[in-house]
């Protein structure tokens, strides 16, 4: 990819004429791996990464070569394009199930300010060239970020925010079932759902786009942060969906939204459901999070043994009203910066290097999804988990880590019956 390649060669920073010293770059460079590859010779940087992202099939991950319509809309418009494979070993009886996925990262793309029409087109017309090149390299499954019709509103506390909500046939699902169509492509639509059926309901959801265009299902975010400046609960509370995984033409998939990523057993459930790709649309920024980002869905990947997608948007969003969050801090206007930083991650313990931590970006993956059962079968960690043991002990939990022992459970509801027969 000769836009990567120009990028390198300019110690990973935006291209020729752009500021270099935008924010939320590490002294001047795209990523943590880039800033390495620039200033480690190449025998320790191959150590280095070997250490950081791991093998694959027990060789380095390999790049892939996207055809030129893909890296000329890079160019174009100015998004990191990265591109990698995951090996499976060779089986007897099983062919290759090769799938190629995409994740695709943005920043938003007209002020807050800006009328709620006018900021969702022009973000669906920032996005489309990424989907244009996501089709144009034939990927199979694509997923977009958390709430990416949107500004990230959800710190401000501020019900206006609520008009960007939309039913799941709305604008972005008409938008994105043409594409779908177009190139038969599954494409997960993380959104603000506006429940026309149940009471005008908001839900944080992400709708699964069948490659015909169809509507396969959608997931609703099971777990909801009440820390710093996410005061998410204003607007919608845990989901209704449970641990759904979809059946697509190209594999099962899930998605575990946003902060459901920091609950192991969020991510067990969905492995237990059958899923071979989970994806992790975000919204999160560094101050907060970024020692976890890299951990957190990678560790998910080698436990469960599946891949995992993960997705973060970019830039600082910047409010008109300033805000107050639960952490002391004085009034501010905006969350921070969005780290950017999307990325693979393997059930053999090896990852992708991340997209930019400031620029738009589009990471594509070929993975054998054979992998996931052959990591199954060498740790063995489904096998030798004991469910009876972590079941007595989870039942024995209530509300706010209450400790209810089950027997004492079943005898108060006895109890209330014959209280009420009485």
């Amino acid at each position: 990819m000769g836009s990567h390649q120009e990028r390198e060669e300019n110690g990973g920073a935006a291209a020729e004429g752009q500021d270099i010293s935008a924010p939320g770059s590490i002294h001047n460079f795209e990523s943590l791996h880039r800033l390495l590859e620039a200033n480690l010779k190449p025998p320790i940087f191959q150590e280095v990464s070997r250490l950081l992202l791991g093998l694959n099939c027990g060789r380095p991950l390999q790049r892939i070569s996207l055809p030129m319509a893909a890296t000329t809309l890079s160019e174009a418009h100015n998004f990191d394009l990265q591109a990698f494979c995951f090996h499976a070993d060779a089986e007897f009886l099983r062919q290759q199930q090769i799938v190629r996925v995409g994740l695709i990262q943005n920043s938003i793309a007209l002020p807050t300010t800006a009328h709620v029409l006018d900021q969702k087109n022009a973000l669906m017309q920032k996005v489309k060239p990424m989907i244009d090149a996501a089709g144009a390299s034939g990927v199979n499954i694509l997923c977009l970020q958390e709430a990416w019709m949107m500004p990230f509103a959800f710190c401000t506390r501020e019900k206006r925010w609520c008009e960007f909500a939309e039913p799941v046939n709305g604008e972005s699902t008409q938008f994105l079932q043409k594409l779908a169509r177009k190139y038969n492509m599954v494409i997960v639509n993380p959104i603000l759902e506006r429940d026309v059926n149940h009471g005008e309901t908001i839900w944080n959801t992400a709708i699964v786009i069948g490659n015909h265009g169809n509507i396969i299902g959608i997931h609703r975010k099971n777990h909801i942060p009440r820390v710093g400046d996410f005061n998410e609960s204003t607007y919608y509370m845990e989901g209704n969906t449970g641990h759904p995984v979809f059946e697509t033409a190209y594999g099962k998939i899930a998605i575990n939204i946003c902060y459901g990523r920091h609950h192991p057993l969020n991510w067990l459930a969905f492995g237990l459901n059958g899923a071979e790709i989970v994806f992790n649309p975000s919204a999160t920024v560094g101050e907060l999070s970024e020692p976890m980002w890299p951990i957190e869905a990678r560790n998910a990947a080698i436990a469960n043994s599946y891949f995992v997608g993960s997705i973060n948007r970019v830039g600082t969003e910047i409010f008109p009203n300033a805000f107050t969050s639960g952490d002391g801090k004085p009034e501010h206007s905006d969350f921070g910066h969005f780290y950017g930083s999307s990325h693979f991650s393997a059930p053999d313990a090896s990852c992708t290097p991340s997209l930019s931590r400031y620029r738009d970006g589009l990471m594509v993956s070929d993975m054998d999804l054979n992998l996931c059962r052959q990591l199954k079968d060498k740790w063995g960690f489904r096998m030798t988990a004991r469910y009876e043991l972590y079941a007595e002990m989870l039942s024995k939990f209530g509300c706010f880590g209450t400790v209810i022992p089950a027997v004492s459970l079943i005898k108060k509801a006895k109890a209330d019956i014959k209280c009420l027969k009485l």
